[in-house]
């Protein structure tokens, strides 16, 4: 199955039986002071920084989240698209709980972005999905619903499906909906990755689905998290993960050798020249 976004003129295809693509996550004021302090000053030099060094480090789509306390996102989110977009042809996944700010930042963005994120409660699937129909948006639909996060695969996988059809529904195409496993602290919960593991398996066996996921979700209160975060992302690429939403700097060479040991990547082209880039 093949999810298409788009930028100005640029196309990225996730595909299931296709190379992994990254959607960076470095513009996140989370633990980045220094990026509400420039937003705040409606100073976007610091968002166009974040934006180049993770394209130069293989992002094939950028992750935009304005959001921190007192913010107005309504207005900030479609500001930041509009200059990201006047400097960059890349792909927009617009990050925000707000159904407001998404809709702005759909109204500001060329080409095809993708919506981080709906999930299967009532509020979430009836304030976004006629949002994404109306601009044409891919989604990505989070294994959670009104009961809350179950630890049961089967039951996420459930919820998954139930986003779907709704979607399909509300007239959005299969295609567009990209599926997240929900990954959790593995700290927290010893069977925390091993449940999100099958859950991709079975989206991806059951349902054919793209894959995406927060790729440092897992290891937060842990040391090493970068180890961590790397052996569980190529275990999970192995299971069904297409687009994890990750720091390009860190996860493009796992990347990129996970890809080559899966046969993704014909005589280790890509592998070879992400190195010699690196350079």
């Amino acid at each position: 199955m093949k999810t298409i976004l788009k930028g100005r003129t640029k196309e990225v295809f996730i595909d299931t039986a296709g190379p992994v693509v990254i959607i960076g996550e470095s513009i996140n004021p989370t633990r980045r002071k220094k990026l509400v302090t420039t937003l705040q000053e409606s100073n976007f030099g610091y968002v166009l920084e974040l934006a180049e060094s993770q394209i130069r480090a293989g992002a094939d789509v950028l992750d935009v989240n304005v959001g921190f306390p007192g913010v107005d996102d309504v207005k900030l989110l479609p500001e930041t698209v509009k200059v990201l977009q006047d400097k960059f042809d890349i792909p927009l996944c617009l990050d925000s709980p707000n159904p407001k700010a998404i809709e702005a930042a759909l109204k500001a963005a060329a080409g095809k972005c993708l919506i981080n994120s709906v999930n299967g409660e009532e509020k979430s699937l009836s304030a976004l999905l006629p949002v994404a129909r109306e601009f044409g948006a891919a989604i990505i639909g989070l294994c959670m619903d009104d009961d809350g996060i179950t630890h049961d695969p089967v039951k996420r996988l459930s919820i998954a499906d139930k986003i779907i059809d709704r979607a399909v529904k509300a007239g959005i195409n299969a295609e567009d909906v990209v599926i997240d496993p929900l990954a959790m602290a593995v700290s927290a919960d010893p069977r925390a990755c091993l449940v999100t593991l099958e859950t991709i398996r079975l989206v991806r066996q059951k349902l054919g689905h793209n894959i995406t996921q927060g790729a440092s979700n897992i290891s937060f209160g842990l040391p090493d998290r970068e180890s961590l975060n790397a052996a569980f992302m190529a275990i999970a690429i192995y299971n069904g993960l297409t687009c994890p939403i990750a720091n390009p700097e860190r996860i493009t060479a796992m990347v990129r050798a996970a890809d080559l040991v899966l046969g993704r990547d014909d005589f280790a082209v890509r592998f070879v020249e992400y190195f010699q880039s690196r350079q």
